[in-house]
């Protein structure tokens, strides 16, 4: 069944799925890694090389895909234990659909392998959510970047941080994420983002780093 609204070139999406019946997808840190690099290698026209994904480290890869032609522009990722984030922008018709389609697959041939298992991981196709709305388009950033502040403090969106400095201190340590490329560490994963298309709304990493903050204080203040 095709979507209701097709994907439209030019136009920003949040990008998500989630395990089949909410199973978790992200077993261990091998998981997540395998996930990070099909984020950079699948967004390519070219094929992607198992054997890269295994035998390579994300410096290396990088280092072999300088010369590549994106699929799509990525804005943002987050991986949590039975879902992702991906914010993108369509840059060339059916350039998120191959991607994700390639992601995908990539990923689920990978854990079925892995973990002895068959059958469908993912809860049916990937969603994607067309961002239209400006202050809607900014929030993503902090909305993304702050889903593993759930993995410390569960209701933290309903009830308010429990411990601010605790949540702080652990999205700090959360890598898998484009948290730490928004402030400032420089790894190769950086890679995986296009930035260029997206808008500038953070001039630097001490006005991101204040952005977020700001997010985590407003739950902390809410009565």
């Amino acid at each position: 069944m095709g979507r209701k609204y097709p994907i439209a070139e030019n136009e920003f999406y949040h990008v998500y799925n989630r395990g089949t019946d909410r199973r978790t997808i992200f077993l261990d840190e091998h998981d997540k890694e395998r996930f990070v690099k099909l984020l950079y290698l699948a967004n390519s026209e070219g094929p992607v090389v198992m054997e890269n994904l295994e035998n390579l480290s994300f410096k290396e890869l990088v280092a072999c895909g300088a010369e590549k032609t994106p699929l799509t522009a990525i804005g943002a990722y987050c991986l949590m234990p039975n879902h992702f984030h991906i914010f993108a922008k369509e840059t060339a018709q059916g350039g998120i659909t191959k991607f994700m389609r390639k992601l995908l697959t990539g990923y689920v041939m990978y854990f079925n392998k892995r973990h002895e298992r068959s059958g469908g991981l993912f809860g049916g196709r990937f969603k994607a959510t067309r961002v239209t709305d400006d202050n809607y388009l900014r929030y993503l950033f902090a909305y993304i970047h702050l889903n593993p502040v759930k993995l410390v403090d569960a209701l933290w969106k309903d009830e308010g941080i429990q411990d601010i400095e605790h949540a702080r201190e652990y999205l700090s340590r959360y890598a898998h994420s484009s948290y730490f490329d928004f402030t400032g560490t420089d790894r190769p994963q950086k890679a995986i983002l296009d930035r260029s298309h997206f808008p500038e709304y953070f001039a630097d990493t001490h006005e991101f780093s204040s952005f977020i903050n700001d997010w985590l204080e407003l739950k902390e203040k809410k009565p």
